[in-house]
């Protein structure tokens, strides 16, 4: 397998209507079956949220990073994702996330680190543009002097890769200490506005609307890599619906690991 460039694809975007936690997940591990499988173009997807949510890597423990009172105090549901990684925080009109699904090809013969910062360059670009000098932090985040931005999480398999990535446009940081334990034990001793500095929201850095800041990063992948408009089939839909209820939105997948 020779490694192939960003332009050597046919980039499609899909940015569909909000939609549950459970629904994304689906959607993520059905596209990297169907874009393995040459079913789907690479695809660029931009996410909405229909609800907060929870979004726990697939190799932790739900009783360790999540305080499921908080969580069911707040109508904030729990998921697990098919990549690695920590847990993310999502408030639908704070947070911006996508993934890129990718054939293989893309990040051939590359470590982890160097794949995260490959598929992280567009993104760092495109908040150049909007003023903030950012910079790929390893293993998984991006970050500048004011604090984090994003967090970042990768899947292989079947000839393709997973690459999601969930920004903070802004932050209720009080909601998210109380729901997430290991950002409470991290930051207990240093109180909440040090969770506030350690994860610096975009608004407080760009002063634009997260809709424009979506626009500015489509902008940018469309203009070094090109990308056409693109929709979820009918047919993706309903096997990504049958996907989560089976699946993803079930207890026994959520508490894998107890």
């Amino acid at each position: 397998m020779s490694r192939s460039d960003w332009r050597d694809h046919d980039w499609h975007l899909v940015h569909a209507e909000p939609q549950a936690p459970a629904l994304h997940m689906a959607l993520d591990d059905l596209m990297l079956d169907d874009v393995a499988a040459g079913r789907r173009p690479p695809t660029l997807r931009i996410w909405e949220w229909a609800s907060s949510a929870v979004v726990m890597g697939r190799f932790q423990s739900l009783r360790n990073e999540v305080d499921a009172e908080a969580a069911g105090r707040h109508g904030i549901e729990v998921v697990r994702r098919v990549s690695g990684g920590g847990a993310m925080f999502i408030e639908p009109g704070n947070t911006i996330t996508y993934s890129i699904v990718a054939p293989l090809t893309l990040v051939d013969g590359m470590t982890f680190e160097q794949a995260y910062a490959f598929m992280d360059q567009w993104t760092i670009e495109a908040l150049g543009t909007l003023g903030i000098r950012a910079w790929y932090q390893p293993l998984n985040d991006i970050t500048s002097s004011a604090g984090k931005i994003a967090g970042a999480a990768q899947a292989r398999r079947g000839g393709a890769v997973l690459h999601h990535v969930t920004m903070a446009y802004d932050i209720d940081a009080v909601r998210m200490l109380e729901v997430l334990r290991v950002g409470r034990e991290k930051l207990s001793d240093k109180g909440t506005t040090s969770a506030q500095k350690r994860v610096d929201p975009l608004r407080s850095q760009t002063g634009l609307p997260r809709d424009a800041v979506i626009e500015r990063m489509v902008e940018t992948f469309r203009d070094r890599h090109g990308l056409q408009p693109d929709t979820l089939r009918a047919d993706e839909l309903a096997r990504a619906q049958a996907l989560a209820r089976d699946k993803f939105a079930t207890p026994e997948w959520t508490s894998l690991l107890p």
